[in-house]
Protein backbone atom coordinates (compact mmCIF):
# COMPACT_ATOMS: atom_id res chain seq x y z
CA UNK A 1 0.00 0.00 0.00
CA UNK A 2 1.24 3.46 -0.91
CA UNK A 3 3.04 5.92 1.22
CA UNK A 4 1.02 5.92 5.34
CA UNK A 5 -2.10 6.03 4.36
CA UNK A 6 -4.41 4.57 6.53
CA UNK A 7 -6.00 1.81 4.87
CA UNK A 8 -9.14 -0.92 4.93
CA UNK A 9 -7.70 -4.09 2.57
CA UNK A 10 -9.47 -6.39 2.02
CA UNK A 11 -8.97 -9.93 -0.66
CA UNK A 12 -10.83 -11.57 -2.92
CA UNK A 13 -9.83 -15.04 -2.03
CA UNK A 14 -12.96 -17.39 -2.81
CA UNK A 15 -15.38 -18.26 -5.33
CA UNK A 16 -18.97 -16.59 -4.63
CA UNK A 17 -17.79 -14.09 -1.75
CA UNK A 18 -15.05 -11.75 -0.69
CA UNK A 19 -13.52 -11.92 2.77
CA UNK A 20 -11.84 -9.16 4.51
CA UNK A 21 -8.70 -10.40 5.73
CA UNK A 22 -5.72 -9.47 8.12
CA UNK A 23 -2.43 -8.13 7.09
CA UNK A 24 0.43 -9.97 8.49
CA UNK A 25 3.51 -8.20 8.79
CA UNK A 26 6.57 -9.91 6.97
CA UNK A 27 9.48 -9.82 9.90
CA UNK A 28 12.62 -9.41 8.60
CA UNK A 29 14.44 -9.21 11.26
CA UNK A 30 18.13 -9.68 9.90
CA UNK A 31 17.41 -6.22 7.59
CA UNK A 32 16.30 -4.51 10.91
CA UNK A 33 19.88 -4.05 11.91
CA UNK A 34 20.52 -1.81 8.44
CA UNK A 35 17.77 0.49 9.40
CA UNK A 36 15.95 0.06 6.42
CA UNK A 37 13.38 1.39 4.75
CA UNK A 38 11.89 -0.52 1.25
CA UNK A 39 10.81 1.42 -1.88
CA UNK A 40 10.54 -1.56 -4.13
CA UNK A 41 9.90 -5.06 -4.24
CA UNK A 42 9.25 -8.01 -6.80
CA UNK A 43 9.20 -11.70 -6.81
CA UNK A 44 9.57 -14.38 -9.07
CA UNK A 45 7.92 -17.66 -8.31
CA UNK A 46 10.57 -18.54 -5.14
CA UNK A 47 12.94 -15.49 -4.83
CA UNK A 48 11.79 -11.75 -3.49
CA UNK A 49 14.21 -8.88 -4.37
CA UNK A 50 13.97 -5.61 -1.50
CA UNK A 51 15.26 -2.06 -2.56
CA UNK A 52 15.76 0.21 -0.13
CA UNK A 53 15.78 4.06 0.08
CA UNK A 54 19.37 4.37 -0.13
CA UNK A 55 19.46 2.10 -3.30
CA UNK A 56 20.91 -1.00 -1.53
CA UNK A 57 19.72 -4.53 -3.10
CA UNK A 58 18.36 -7.12 -0.97
CA UNK A 59 17.70 -11.05 -2.19
CA UNK A 60 16.59 -14.28 -0.71
CA UNK A 61 14.95 -17.67 -2.04
CA UNK A 62 15.97 -20.02 -3.63
CA UNK A 63 17.66 -18.99 -6.95
CA UNK A 64 18.61 -22.45 -8.71
CA UNK A 65 18.19 -20.43 -12.27
CA UNK A 66 20.03 -17.17 -10.89
CA UNK A 67 16.83 -15.35 -9.61
CA UNK A 68 19.19 -13.75 -6.28
CA UNK A 69 21.84 -12.29 -8.60
CA UNK A 70 24.63 -13.40 -5.99
CA UNK A 71 26.43 -15.69 -8.45
CA UNK A 72 26.25 -19.58 -8.19
CA UNK A 73 24.32 -19.64 -5.57
CA UNK A 74 21.19 -21.72 -4.75
CA UNK A 75 19.14 -21.00 -1.55
CA UNK A 76 19.43 -17.13 0.92
CA UNK A 77 17.25 -17.22 3.90
CA UNK A 78 16.41 -13.36 4.87
CA UNK A 79 18.05 -14.17 8.39
CA UNK A 80 21.68 -14.35 6.93
CA UNK A 81 20.85 -12.32 3.39
CA UNK A 82 23.52 -9.56 3.02
CA UNK A 83 22.90 -6.54 0.39
CA UNK A 84 24.33 -7.15 -3.42
CA UNK A 85 27.31 -5.78 -4.72
CA UNK A 86 26.59 -2.10 -6.51
CA UNK A 87 29.62 -1.86 -7.97
CA UNK A 88 28.23 -2.75 -11.51
CA UNK A 89 25.63 0.30 -10.56
CA UNK A 90 27.45 3.85 -12.04
CA UNK A 91 28.31 6.47 -10.01
CA UNK A 92 25.11 8.71 -9.39
CA UNK A 93 22.15 6.82 -10.67
CA UNK A 94 19.51 5.11 -8.52
CA UNK A 95 17.07 2.45 -8.98
CA UNK A 96 13.78 3.81 -10.37
CA UNK A 97 12.23 0.43 -11.18
CA UNK A 98 12.11 -3.29 -10.62
CA UNK A 99 9.82 -5.80 -11.49
CA UNK A 100 9.76 -9.93 -11.83
CA UNK A 101 8.95 -12.26 -14.08
CA UNK A 102 8.61 -16.29 -13.59
CA UNK A 103 12.13 -16.55 -13.23
CA UNK A 104 14.02 -13.15 -14.06
CA UNK A 105 14.24 -9.70 -12.53
CA UNK A 106 14.97 -6.31 -14.23
CA UNK A 107 15.83 -2.70 -12.46
CA UNK A 108 15.74 0.19 -14.28
CA UNK A 109 18.40 3.07 -13.01
CA UNK A 110 17.84 6.61 -13.33
CA UNK A 111 20.09 7.15 -16.17
CA UNK A 112 17.93 4.97 -18.96
CA UNK A 113 19.94 1.50 -18.23
CA UNK A 114 18.47 -1.67 -17.42
CA UNK A 115 20.21 -4.71 -15.35
CA UNK A 116 18.66 -8.28 -15.24
CA UNK A 117 19.62 -11.27 -13.85
CA UNK A 118 17.79 -15.08 -13.44
CA UNK A 119 17.30 -17.11 -16.37
CA UNK A 120 17.03 -15.61 -19.65
CA UNK A 121 17.56 -18.46 -21.82
CA UNK A 122 14.59 -17.04 -23.83
CA UNK A 123 16.52 -13.93 -24.74
CA UNK A 124 14.17 -11.81 -21.77
CA UNK A 125 17.62 -10.61 -20.09
CA UNK A 126 19.15 -9.76 -23.89
CA UNK A 127 21.93 -11.41 -25.30
CA UNK A 128 23.53 -13.43 -24.44
CA UNK A 129 20.54 -16.32 -23.94
CA UNK A 130 21.95 -17.66 -21.01
CA UNK A 131 21.26 -17.69 -17.29
CA UNK A 132 22.63 -14.85 -15.40
CA UNK A 133 23.62 -15.05 -11.82
CA UNK A 134 24.63 -11.74 -11.10
CA UNK A 135 23.58 -8.59 -12.07
CA UNK A 136 24.04 -7.52 -16.40
CA UNK A 137 23.07 -4.60 -18.38
CA UNK A 138 20.93 -5.10 -20.97
CA UNK A 139 22.55 -3.78 -24.04
CA UNK A 140 20.50 -4.25 -26.81
CA UNK A 141 18.18 -1.34 -25.98
CA UNK A 142 18.28 1.69 -28.40
CA UNK A 143 16.68 3.94 -25.74
CA UNK A 144 16.48 5.72 -21.65
CA UNK A 145 14.46 3.09 -20.28
CA UNK A 146 11.85 4.54 -17.68
CA UNK A 147 9.74 1.80 -16.49
CA UNK A 148 9.28 -2.05 -16.90
CA UNK A 149 7.13 -4.85 -15.99
CA UNK A 150 7.71 -9.01 -17.07
CA UNK A 151 5.60 -11.34 -17.94
CA UNK A 152 6.32 -15.25 -17.41
CA UNK A 153 9.57 -15.45 -19.91
CA UNK A 154 9.27 -11.45 -21.23
CA UNK A 155 10.65 -8.53 -20.41
CA UNK A 156 8.48 -5.53 -21.78
CA UNK A 157 10.77 -1.46 -21.45
CA UNK A 158 9.48 1.71 -22.01
CA UNK A 159 10.93 4.51 -22.24
CA UNK A 160 9.95 8.58 -22.29
CA UNK A 161 5.89 8.76 -22.20
CA UNK A 162 5.90 11.75 -24.90
CA UNK A 163 7.66 9.48 -27.62
CA UNK A 164 6.28 5.72 -26.24
CA UNK A 165 9.57 4.20 -27.43
CA UNK A 166 9.22 0.37 -26.09
CA UNK A 167 10.53 -2.81 -27.11
CA UNK A 168 9.26 -6.75 -26.05
CA UNK A 169 12.71 -8.50 -24.69
CA UNK A 170 12.18 -12.53 -24.98
CA UNK A 171 9.90 -15.10 -26.02
CA UNK A 172 6.60 -14.61 -28.35
CA UNK A 173 4.65 -17.03 -27.10
CA UNK A 174 1.35 -15.79 -27.69
CA UNK A 175 3.02 -12.87 -29.91
CA UNK A 176 3.77 -10.44 -27.21
CA UNK A 177 6.89 -9.40 -29.39
CA UNK A 178 5.47 -9.67 -33.28
CA UNK A 179 2.51 -7.87 -32.23
CA UNK A 180 3.61 -5.00 -30.18
CA UNK A 181 2.72 -1.28 -31.50
CA UNK A 182 5.49 0.69 -32.98
CA UNK A 183 5.43 2.55 -30.22
CA UNK A 184 3.08 4.17 -27.00
CA UNK A 185 2.89 7.69 -27.00
CA UNK A 186 1.11 9.08 -23.91
CA UNK A 187 1.48 6.24 -21.37
CA UNK A 188 1.01 6.56 -18.00
CA UNK A 189 1.15 3.23 -16.47
CA UNK A 190 2.19 -0.79 -18.12
CA UNK A 191 1.24 -4.04 -16.85
CA UNK A 192 2.03 -7.25 -17.99
CA UNK A 193 0.29 -10.58 -16.98
CA UNK A 194 2.23 -14.31 -17.63
CA UNK A 195 1.47 -13.92 -21.61
CA UNK A 196 -0.10 -10.09 -21.97
CA UNK A 197 0.87 -6.86 -22.18
CA UNK A 198 -1.22 -3.82 -21.30
CA UNK A 199 -0.71 -0.10 -21.50
CA UNK A 200 -2.95 2.58 -19.79
CA UNK A 201 -2.73 5.85 -21.79
CA UNK A 202 -3.03 9.37 -20.07
CA UNK A 203 -6.32 9.92 -21.46
CA UNK A 204 -7.82 6.59 -19.91
CA UNK A 205 -7.76 4.37 -22.78
CA UNK A 206 -6.13 0.66 -21.67
CA UNK A 207 -4.82 -1.57 -24.94
CA UNK A 208 -3.05 -4.38 -24.71
CA UNK A 209 -1.87 -7.66 -27.19
CA UNK A 210 -0.64 -11.16 -26.39
CA UNK A 211 -2.95 -14.10 -24.83
CA UNK A 212 -6.55 -13.57 -24.60
CA UNK A 213 -7.97 -17.65 -23.90
CA UNK A 214 -9.51 -16.59 -20.99
CA UNK A 215 -10.66 -12.79 -21.71
CA UNK A 216 -7.18 -11.75 -20.24
CA UNK A 217 -7.24 -8.42 -23.04
CA UNK A 218 -9.06 -4.83 -22.36
CA UNK A 219 -12.39 -5.22 -23.68
CA UNK A 220 -12.81 -2.51 -26.77
CA UNK A 221 -15.53 -0.75 -24.33
CA UNK A 222 -14.08 0.05 -21.41
CA UNK A 223 -14.95 3.74 -19.38
CA UNK A 224 -11.92 6.09 -18.83
CA UNK A 225 -9.35 4.22 -16.25
CA UNK A 226 -7.69 6.01 -13.52
CA UNK A 227 -5.77 2.52 -12.33
CA UNK A 228 -5.28 -0.43 -13.61
CA UNK A 229 -3.70 -3.48 -12.07
CA UNK A 230 -2.18 -6.95 -13.95
CA UNK A 231 -1.96 -10.17 -12.65
CA UNK A 232 -1.37 -13.71 -13.52
CA UNK A 233 -3.95 -13.51 -15.73
CA UNK A 234 -6.80 -11.63 -14.80
CA UNK A 235 -6.87 -7.22 -14.52
CA UNK A 236 -8.44 -5.01 -11.87
CA UNK A 237 -9.37 -0.88 -13.15
CA UNK A 238 -10.03 1.46 -11.09
CA UNK A 239 -12.37 4.13 -13.29
CA UNK A 240 -12.59 7.30 -13.03
CA UNK A 241 -15.27 8.03 -11.51
CA UNK A 242 -14.37 4.80 -8.87
CA UNK A 243 -15.61 1.35 -9.85
CA UNK A 244 -13.54 -1.51 -9.64
CA UNK A 245 -13.70 -3.68 -13.18
CA UNK A 246 -12.24 -6.86 -13.35
CA UNK A 247 -11.78 -9.52 -16.07
CA UNK A 248 -9.74 -12.77 -17.09
CA UNK A 249 -9.38 -15.89 -15.27
CA UNK A 250 -11.29 -15.73 -11.85
CA UNK A 251 -11.15 -19.37 -11.42
CA UNK A 252 -10.69 -18.68 -8.04
CA UNK A 253 -12.30 -16.14 -6.89
CA UNK A 254 -10.06 -13.24 -7.86
CA UNK A 255 -12.69 -11.48 -10.31
CA UNK A 256 -15.19 -11.81 -8.33
CA UNK A 257 -18.19 -14.02 -8.00
CA UNK A 258 -19.43 -13.59 -11.23
CA UNK A 259 -17.87 -15.83 -13.60
CA UNK A 260 -18.49 -18.27 -16.47
CA UNK A 261 -18.44 -22.74 -16.54
CA UNK A 262 -14.61 -22.25 -17.07
CA UNK A 263 -14.09 -19.95 -14.77
CA UNK A 264 -13.50 -17.10 -16.85
CA UNK A 265 -14.54 -13.32 -17.12
CA UNK A 266 -15.21 -12.39 -20.52
CA UNK A 267 -16.26 -9.36 -22.47
CA UNK A 268 -17.22 -7.22 -21.20
CA UNK A 269 -16.31 -7.33 -17.49
CA UNK A 270 -17.18 -8.04 -13.96
CA UNK A 271 -17.59 -4.97 -11.25
CA UNK A 272 -16.50 -5.21 -8.15
CA UNK A 273 -18.19 -3.89 -5.45
CA UNK A 274 -17.47 -4.15 -1.51
CA UNK A 275 -19.25 -3.55 1.38
CA UNK A 276 -19.48 -4.01 5.28
CA UNK A 277 -21.52 -2.79 7.90
CA UNK A 278 -21.64 0.68 6.95
CA UNK A 279 -22.51 0.08 3.32
CA UNK A 280 -20.73 0.60 0.50
CA UNK A 281 -17.06 1.59 0.55
CA UNK A 282 -14.93 3.70 -1.67
CA UNK A 283 -12.35 1.83 -3.21
CA UNK A 284 -8.90 4.03 -3.31
CA UNK A 285 -6.45 1.05 -4.59
CA UNK A 286 -6.11 -1.75 -6.21
CA UNK A 287 -3.81 -4.72 -6.47
CA UNK A 288 -3.60 -8.57 -8.33
CA UNK A 289 -0.77 -11.18 -8.29
CA UNK A 290 -0.94 -15.09 -8.74
CA UNK A 291 -4.43 -15.82 -9.07
CA UNK A 292 -4.92 -13.11 -5.90
CA UNK A 293 -6.58 -9.57 -5.93
CA UNK A 294 -6.64 -6.91 -3.68
CA UNK A 295 -8.86 -4.26 -2.90
CA UNK A 296 -8.04 -0.98 -0.32
CA UNK A 297 -10.56 1.98 0.63
CA UNK A 298 -10.32 4.69 2.87
CA UNK A 299 -12.16 5.20 5.97
CA UNK A 300 -12.37 8.90 5.62
CA UNK A 301 -13.79 8.63 2.26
Amino acid sequence: MAGNAVAQAKYIAKRNHIDRMKFQVAELNYLDHFSVRIKLCSATWEASTLVTADDQIFTFGCGSKGELGRGPCSIVDESSCLPLDRAFKPEGATIIDLASGLQHTIMVLSNGEAYGWGNGRKGQLGKPLEIVSEPRKIDTVNFKVKRVVCGREFTYLIGDQDQGQHVVLGSDKYRVRSQAPESAPGWKDIGASWGSIFVLLQSGKLFSWGRNDHGQLAPGSLPRIAKMTVGSEHVLALTVDGKVLAWGWGEHGNCGPDVDKDGDVKSPWSEIKTTDEEGEQAIVGIGAGCATSWLWTDPAE
